[in-house]
């Protein structure tokens, strides 16, 4: 599955953040690690989330503009 992310070069380095995936965020020294922290930080919010829904009754809904 693929994720927008929103990546800033900041003076320490590089923050990056998932804005699908409210308070999903990461940092790196670089674009290359900041990237790889992403992608975990994503892994770990999904598995969290699992986690929270376990036992929910879980429906869409659609919303028209």
């Amino acid at each position: 599955m693929k994720y927008k992310i929103a990546l800033k070069h900041t003076e320490e380095g590089y923050s990056v953040s998932v804005p699908g995936l409210p308070g999903c965020w990461s940092q790196g020294a670089t674009e290359e690690e900041t990237l790889i922290n992403i992608q975990d930080a994503i892994q770990e919010y999904l598995k969290a989330r699992e986690e929270l829904l376990r036992g929910a009754v879980v429906r869409e809904v659609e919303v028209v503009d």
